[in-house]
């Protein structure tokens, strides 16, 4: 078995897609993925990129990826690292696909001299939130995520 981290290429915008969905399935939500295999190239390759991507290869296939942008703190006048998206396939669970990519993801945190790396987990997926715990992530339970969006979104804008 050989597993290798990569930064992803626009060939691999149909399996992240996949993946997407995937991921999507498993948090119970198959119907709210909107994204087009375009928007998810231009969002990670276009003329200006709002994330990047690693793919997690097993034996030269494609297993996994991660989605990050960066972020920035004024506490500590540093960027940091959000993950947006972390799927690896089923069937490559268990194998360190997972945790080579969080050790990238931390790697390039560290190597461009960024504060942070952080992510959100839904509070019902214990198996992750065990892995990342093992990993020495700690939970920022005094925060609550808020959202608008939607008309919602429209009409905070004097839109709608």
């Amino acid at each position: 078995m050989t597993l290798t981290i990569r930064p992803a290429a626009p060939a691999d915008v149909p399996t992240m897609l996949g993946f997407v969905r995937d991921l999507a399935a498993f948090e119970k939500a198959p119907d709210a993925v909107e994204t087009t295999a375009p928007m998810l190239h231009d969002a990670l390759f276009g003329t200006t990129p709002a994330a990047e991507a690693l793919i997690a290869d097993l034996d030269g296939r494609a297993v996994g990826f991660a989605i990050f942008y960066l972020t920035f703190s004024t506490w500590t006048g540093k960027r940091g690292i959000w993950l947006d998206d972390l799927y690896i396939a089923p069937e490559a669970r268990g194998q360190g696909a997972g945790a080579a990519l969080l050790e990238a993801l931390a790697g390039i945190a560290v190597d461009r001299g960024y504060a942070r790396f952080e992510w959100w987990v839904l509070d019902w997926n214990t198996p992750a939130i065990d892995f990342y715990r093992a990993k020495g992530a700690v939970a920022q339970g005094e925060w609550t995520v808020q959202r608008v969006d939607g008309a919602a979104l429209r009409t905070l804008a004097g839109r709608g």
